[in-house]
Parts: C-alpha cells; sequence; structure tokens
C-alpha cells in the first residue's frame, strides 16, 4: 500500500513575479499598443482553454487534488491538472505585466485628450464641472464566449456617486472593467485589480461594460459606461458602488 501524498498537492509551488513574459515577449517597453492588445488576447484566449481543462475534470485553482486521508483522487487526473495550474499563474503573471504597459500607454493616450479637450472647453456651453462627469452610454452587441463572461455584479449604488452619475444600476453584471478590458473573469482576482486599477485611475475616465436586463421581457443588453473615479463626492470610496464576485 502506498503512502498518503502532501495535503498540498493541489497547490503547485511556482515562482512568483512573470515567469515566460521575457522570454515569450521579448521588451514589452517596445511593443505598441497594437502589439501589447495582441499578447493580451493571446493570453487570454490560452487562459480560456485552460478553464475548459480544469472545468471538464471538474476542479478549479482551489480544488483539493487529496482525499480526505491524503491519497491522491482517482476520479481525476491529478498530473494535468496540477500541470494545468501551474500554466494558468504563468499566464496570470505574464497578463499582468502586458496590462502594466497598456496602462501606461493608456495614460498617455488620455493625457493628450485632456489637453485637446482644454484647449476647446471654452467653445462649449457646458460648465467644465459637468462635462468631467458627462454620463456616457452606448449600447453594444452582446460578446459570447468565455472571455466575455461576467465576473462581478453590482450589488449597490450610492445616489450621486461617481458611479451613479456614470449610469451603473444595482444588478448590472460587471464583464470588463477598464479600457481595453483591463479587468475581466481571468484575471480579477477576487475583485483586487478593480481595486488597484480603480486607485490607479483617480479622476481618469474608465470603460465599464456590463450585462443589464431589459425593464421587459428575460432579454439582456451590453452598455459600454464612462466612470471616472473621483474623491470628495459626498461618500466614502471613489466610486459610490458596491461589487460582488461571481
Amino acid at each position: 500500500m502506498g503512502l498518503p501524498m502532501d495535503n498540498n498537492i493541489h497547490a503547485p509551488t511556482v515562482p512568483s513575479g512573470p515567469t515566460t513574459t521575457n522570454t515569450g515577449f521579448g521588451d514589452l517597453s517596445k511593443l505598441s499598443m497594437v502589439e501589447l492588445m495582441d499578447q493580451k488576447e493571446r493570453i487570454e484566449s490560452e487562459l480560456s482553454a485552460l478553464s475548459g481543462i480544469l472545468s471538464s475534470h471538474g476542479v478549479d485553482m482551489n480544488t483539493s487534488l487529496t482525499t480526505p486521508d491524503g491519497f491522491p483522487r482517482n476520479d481525476i487526473d491529478v498530473a494535468q491538472i496540477r500541470t494545468t495550474r501551474v500554466r494558468i499563474i504563468h499566464l496570470r503573471n505574464d497578463h499582468k505585466e502586458v496590462m502594466k504597459h497598456i496602462e501606461k500607454g493608456l495614460h498617455a493616450h488620455f493625457a493628450a485628450l485632456q489637453q485637446n479637450a482644454n484647449a476647446t472647453t471654452s467653445s462649449l456651453t457646458d460648465p467644465p464641472s459637468t462635462l468631467a462627469t458627462a454620463r456616457v452610454v452606448t449600447t453594444l452587441p452582446t460578446r459570447t464566449g468565455a472571455i466575455g463572461a461576467p465576473f462581478a455584479k453590482v450589488n449597490s449604488v450610492v445616489n450621486g456617486s461617481p458611479a451613479d452619475s456614470a449610469g451603473l444600476k444595482m444588478g448590472d453584471a460587471i464583464r470588463y472593467f477598464g479600457y481595453f478590458g483591463e479587468v475581466n473573469w481571468v484575471n480579477h482576482e477576487h475583485l483586487s485589480w478593480v481595486s488597484e486599477v480603480v486607485q490607479q485611475n483617480e479622476g481618469r475616465p474608465l470603460e465599464v461594460r456590463v450585462v443589464r436586463r431589459k425593464d421587459s421581457g428575460p432579454e439582456t443588453m451590453e452598455l459600454s459606461l464612462e466612470l471616472t473615479p473621483r474623491r470628495n463626492w459626498g461618500g466614502r470610496g471613489l466610486l459610490g458602488c458596491h461589487l460582488v464576485p461571481l
């Protein structure tokens, strides 16, 4: 009879920090925004496929791979699951590195937009404070596929908050958070990445794509909302809404 294996068999040991980024992408700082987005899409596509492998075994990244008495489970391919989990961890690290460089490019882009806006503000009839909080709501074709799966739900929205001004409503399911889908179901890390993006973009507009049920019937629609995190709006936090993971 074999001996029980380590209870941590389900938790692969992986060095922290980026792994394949340096060898797979080269110098990210030299890539254009289009090339960075291509890398982002490639990573997310592979992550989606790997997630499918875990789902086919009925497990996720945290499911125990041992029996209560410490033996490897014989109803699943433990070796394949461990290998898949290690690859997912590597890719998540790579994704974070790519997103950091995309974020830098976005900041430069919005800085240029702000300069252009400042040059034309005097010709507009609305006061700057109104323009800064103007709502942008666009109905979009609903995306399909695992990458577009909602990862969070709006549990509450405070009246007069940035979230309220952006048009977020209780019950909205968030599909993407941040321009170019910075945060999605693949990388939100129990919504911690949402918090990080919000902190890093105070005063800057962020795109939030939500799925909302129509007032009549079971149909849903996808909306693109422009949300600007800010302080001093009269309440707590930078958004004024409460999100819960799905």
